[in-house]
């Protein structure tokens, strides 16, 4: 491990509360693509399987920013537990209404309940955020963090497709579901580096949606998590179609393994200038590297093609992280990570949905369509917001208190 990513590690407890965020992040990646595979296993509908999917993805929208708001407020201990609790319990009932051929209805009520899942990324970015608030150590812990997300959809779709499909189609959300309880338990067990709550400050303010550059980070990322739910549903049509279904967990391992690598060398670079402007480079990135998904024909090239479209992704995550310090108070961090998170979600459950219909109605190939209409509109919003994002509110955050406070975090 290079330097700057082993010195992250010398704080006490660092090394645990990372690996119990990796182990509890797995279901991130597994559980959405893993209903996908489940139900067009078991069903054959990838309207019904994508809709579920979408719901999952709503749910969480909804739930998570309350959640964290909580967690802000009481402690990831006191909050954590009990969400995940309820996730699992709704997460048991959907993979038995499915294996026995329950009603639509209670598949949905049940994948509704799922969205209780707390946000892991966010829990251990605030951790990160505690301990290294205003050093450029943070930059490099929120790479590194965006490395092990890439690292989880790296295995998460090979471990949840390949079950589903090599063993029995429930097995794949059952991982996912043990991965978040040990996770989670494991995470809060770790109380010394568990950020402090801000109970005083729960009424001050309000959201932290209220911050007009968090609107505009969460509204951007709708359209970029639409991206994603497409591209994962329809690749594994695309796959299917071919004869190779099992092969789309693969694609999409080189999917996250291009933004995983981006990731790293982004954690190693010092930057000057200010992170809007790299933010809105890799947005565009981004929607301009869907293109080419149109042109594919085979599994090869698509595989190809979705590693240089993962290169702008973890790059630009990095530096959004970087702009909702600047954008959100200290006391309300976690709530503004957790709404990014959630209009990823959002767009999740857009882009799944809508990628499903359309792989019904015109196949798979067709489906690619939306990711690109998708990154279109994602640079469209990114533009018409960037005035916004270029005037981070003075105190707020961590890092922006002062002007050479930003200045660093510009190096940074």
């Amino acid at each position: 491990m290079p330097s700057p990513y082993r010195a992250l590690f010398a704080e006490p407890g660092t090394k645990a509360f990372s690996a119990a965020g990796l182990l509890g992040r797995m279901p991130l990646s597994m559980m959405g693509i893993g209903v996908v595979t489940m139900v067009s296993q078991l069903t054959g509908r990838y309207g019904l399987a994508g809709a579920l999917s979408a719901t999952i993805a709503l749910s969480a929208a909804v739930l998570g920013p309350q959640i964290s708001r909580l967690v802000d407020r009481h402690g990831q201990r006191r909050v954590l537990r009990p969400a995940t609790l309820a996730a699992l319990a709704t997460a048991a009932g959907l993979l038995l209404a499915a294996h026995f051929g329950w009603p639509d209805w209670v598949l949905f009520a049940c994948a509704a309940g799922i969205g209780s899942v707390p946000s892991l990324g966010a829990m251990i970015r605030a951790r990160w955020a505690a301990l290294y608030r205003g050093t450029p150590k943070l930059h490099t812990a929120y790479s590194f963090e965006s490395v092990v997300d890439e690292v989880c959809f790296v295995f998460g779709p090979i471990l949840s497709i390949g079950l589903c499909t090599t063993w029995f189609p429930e097995a794949g959300p059952l991982l996912a579901a043990c991965f978040l309880a040990a996770g989670v338990f494991w995470l809060t067990t770790q109380r010394a580096t568990e950020p402090e709550p801000h109970p005083r400050e729960r009424d001050a303010g309000g959201s932290a949606l209220r911050s007009a550059g968090l609107r505009v980070l969460v509204a951007t990322f709708v359209a970029t998590g639409a991206i994603f739910g497409a591209v994962d549903v329809v690749t594994v049509a695309f796959a299917d179609e071919r004869g190779h279904k099992a092969a789309a967990s693969l694609v999409l391992a080189l999917y996250a393994a291009g933004s995983g690598t981006a990731g790293a060398v982004f954690g190693l670079l010092r930057f000057t200038g200010a992170p809007e402007r790299r933010w809105l480079l890799g947005v565009t990135a981004m929607a301009v590297s869907m293109i080419p998904l149109l042109l594919v024909g085979n599994l090869p090239l698509l595989a190809v093609a979705l590693f240089v479209s993962g290169l702008s992704i973890a790059p630009t995550m990095i530096t959004t992280m970087s702009l909702i310090e600047e954008h959100v108070p200290r006391a309300k961090l976690t709530e503004g990570m957790t709404w990014v998170s959630t209009g990823l979600a959002v767009g999740v459950a857009l882009g799944s949905s809508l990628a499903g219909w359309v792989i019904d109605a015109a196949g798979a190939r067709a489906g690619y369509g939306v990711p690109v209409a998708s990154g279109a509109v994602a640079v469209v919003v990114g533009f018409l917001g960037y005035r916004r994002l270029r005037r981070p509110a003075s105190g707020r955050g961590g890092t922006v208190g002062q002007h050479g406070e930003r200045e660093e975090r510009h190096l940074a």
